[in-house]
């Protein structure tokens, strides 16, 4: 099997795994204790909780707080519900956990529109009252790179809070600095799964969705899994250190991605976008015919939402793209653990089976 599915989840890092290993512990250790308790066992457990949150907020901007979550979903529920704010406007490519949260917290939303690049304009005007606005640092569908330094400015010159989605550009690329708050995950960026967080700039106060404990400042009650924080700390820190070295061998391989398939039309902006993330059109093409023809490489169909249901991309819609298009996109990621041979010869493959259905 050839993995090409970055953007749906990454692979869990060997020194991840590792890191986790001493809090997965049966009886015969300590390393299962309660991080919340007062022994020395928990006492441990929670100094391995601080640790991760640390190595996490290392990648992240200076002046914030890092509150664990069960991964960005909630991290963004949390920031949107939580911010007290009744009027939102968020890009029309945001992923569904923020446009979702927004249509069900403000029905009169005000929806960002994205060019045929796939970018936004912080230039345009914002609704009156808007409280927070919300776009994302790197698309999931089509990897454009959004100016999120200067949605930040725009927001905060209309007195309202900036959200940040950066899950899929947090230990990629350097954080928006200006940023009120920011959501990330631990498994897209080689962390577990069941784990993300929301960082919050200092002084900012925010309401808790889960009550109960009071742990994590008081914002989010639950004992936390001292394995996932080491598992996410981890897999942060070994992000930071090869940050170059990664950028590096992505670059490698979208351009020889992009020299094997030179006739697929690129679905966002070739330029303002993160190389890890390959989404094309070939028109004609039956992605569903594609996939199972290609049943030894793992990709995505660039035209249905994450429940499968068939709908054509609200992302690629944005841009201007008929169903038909979309519908004839897919989408290929690669990035720290994927093979420069293997990903040629998966490109070759989609490319010869594409053909073989006379497109």
């Amino acid at each position: 099997m050839i993995y090409l599915d970055y953007q749906a989840t990454t692979p869990l890092a060997p020194e991840a795994r590792e890191a986790m290993l001493p809090w997965l512990g049966g009886p015969e250790t300590m390393g299962f204790a309660n991080p919340h308790s007062p022994h020395r066992p928990g006492r441990a457990a929670a100094a391995a909780v601080e640790v991760a949150r640390e190595q996490v907020a290392a990648l992240l901007p200076p002046g914030g707080r890092v509150i664990f979550t069960s991964g960005a979903t909630e991290a963004i529920n949390l920031a949107m519900a939580g911010s007290g704010t009744r009027r939102f406007a968020v890009s029309a490519i945001e992923h569904a956990a923020v446009l979702d949260t927004a249509r069900a917290l403000d029905p009169a939303v005000q929806v960002i529109p994205a060019d045929a690049e796939g970018l936004t304009d912080p230039g345009m005007a914002l609704a009156p009252e808007i409280g927070l606005v919300a776009v994302m640092q790197v698309n999931n569908e089509i990897g454009t790179i959004q100016p999120v330094e200067q949605w930040a400015e725009r927001a905060h010159g209309a007195g309202a809070l900036f959200l940040c989605d950066a899950v899929q550009g947090v230990g990629k690329l350097a954080p928006p600095g200006n940023a009120d708050m920011i959501a990330v995950s631990a498994h897209k960026l080689y962390g577990p799964k069941g784990i993300g967080a929301l960082w919050l700039r200092d002084g900012l106060e925010i309401t808790p969705l889960i009550h109960g404990g009071g742990q994590e400042q008081g914002l989010r009650s639950g004992t936390l899994s001292p394995a996932l924080c080491a598992g996410f700390g981890a897999a942060a820190a070994l992000a930071k250190a090869r940050m170059e070295a990664d950028a590096a061998l992505v670059e490698d391989l979208w351009q020889r991605a992009r020299t094997i398939l030179p006739r697929w039309t690129l679905n966002g902006s070739a330029t303002q976008r993160w190389h890890g993330n390959l989404n094309l059109r070939l028109p004609g093409l039956d992605v569903a015919r594609l996939m199972s023809d290609l049943r030894g490489i793992a990709f995505s169909a660039g035209s249905a939402c994450a429940s499968g249901s068939g709908r054509p991309s609200h992302v690629l819609r944005a841009l201007g793209l008929s169903d038909k298009d979309c519908k004839a996109s897919i989408r290929l990621g690669f990035g720290r653990y994927s093979a420069s041979g293997d990903l040629e010869d998966a490109c070759a493959g989609i490319d010869a089976a594409a053909a073989a259905q006379g497109v």
